[in-house]
């Protein structure tokens, strides 16, 4: 909500805001204090976490995940606060925006290794791991995580609305990116109060949307492949069957948040959502991973 929201710089000191730690929660100031105070939230539970694991933990690459989410989260607060210091500049504010993106993926992991079905998977080696499906898996969290580098990529260099209508891109079904295009593009925007764009901004905005029609039909294989693999474990097929759900929705809103001139709710649901599906991507190939990391790493270069 603080970029949907255009309020990156409601408050334009750091680490304190307006010289206070509680300034009067008004306007933008209400979404980049906000922020603020939730990250202060997500790093004191974190230090937390990382403690009790460090305390109680036997397992050495679990206590790494630990440290590596407080590392991720303190440098994340750090790149928020250069954000603001620097006045926004689009490849620090990208950088806050995927790492945000790869703490939550440790976070995942850090879960799912303290979870009750790791521990009855442990209990129960009698599942099966199809590797074929598993290498599928794996590389559609690696689409899903492009996706939204190249979604956070638009929303920092003001490429939102770089192709305004959907859905045909600027007013053709299969873009020419030549000078016609962009005076139709700009034209558009002059009318609606916005500024010009150039042809890199529409660029930027064409790589998003065909990024999700990747992402589109790689789900497709995935799902006739897993559901075919996977008919008897039922909580993957049902994972399976959620994410289909969650991109399905993300496509509408994509849509939804063009045709809305990027409504704060609507472009913040969708940022929200694409950070739902990486998490589920993530838990499906968890769910369909050998838990021994000598067996993965065997899959995954194509030794078993």
């Amino acid at each position: 909500m603080v970029t949907s929201t255009g309020s990156g710089l409601a408050v334009p000191d750091w680490p304190l805001s307006y010289g206070m730690f509680f300034p009067p929660m008004v306007g933008g100031i209400f979404y980049e204090h906000g922020h603020r105070m939730a990250a202060a939230g997500v790093g004191f539970l974190t230090l937390c976490l990382t403690v009790g694991i460090g305390l109680r933990e036997q397992r050495r690459w679990v206590r790494h995940l630990a440290v590596a989410a407080l590392g991720a989260v303190v440098l994340q607060g750090i790149l928020g606060g250069l954000t603001v210091l620097f006045f926004l500049p689009a490849p620090i504010s990208m950088a806050h925006g995927v790492l945000a993106q790869t703490f939550f993926i440790l976070t995942i992991l850090i879960a799912y290794s303290q979870s009750l079905e790791r521990k009855k998977r442990e209990d129960d080696q009698s599942s099966a791991v199809h590797g074929g499906f598993l290498k599928m898996a794996f590389f559609f969290v690696i689409l899903v995580y492009i996706q939204l580098i190249l979604g956070a990529t638009m929303r920092h260099t003001g490429s939102g609305l770089a192709i305004p209508d959907f859905p045909k891109m600027g007013g053709y079904w299969f873009p020419p990116f030549d000078k016609g295009m962009l005076v139709h593009i700009n034209a558009w925007r002059f009318d609606h109060d916005l500024p010009p764009v150039v042809t890199a901004q529409v660029v930027i905005h064409w790589i998003h949307r065909s990024g999700a029609l990747v992402v589109v039909l790689m789900l497709g294989l995935l799902t006739l492949t897993g559901l075919r693999w996977y008919t008897k474990r039922g909580k993957i097929a049902q994972t399976i069957i959620f994410l289909d759900f969650l991109v399905t929705a993300q496509l509408f809103l994509g849509a939804w948040t063009v045709l809305t001139q990027k409504s704060p709710r609507i472009t913040s649901l969708h940022v929200v959502l694409g950070a739902a599906i990486l998490g589920v991507s993530v838990l499906l190939s968890l769910r369909t991973a050998p838990l021994s990391m000598k067996d993965l790493r065997g899959i995954l270069l194509g030794k078993k």
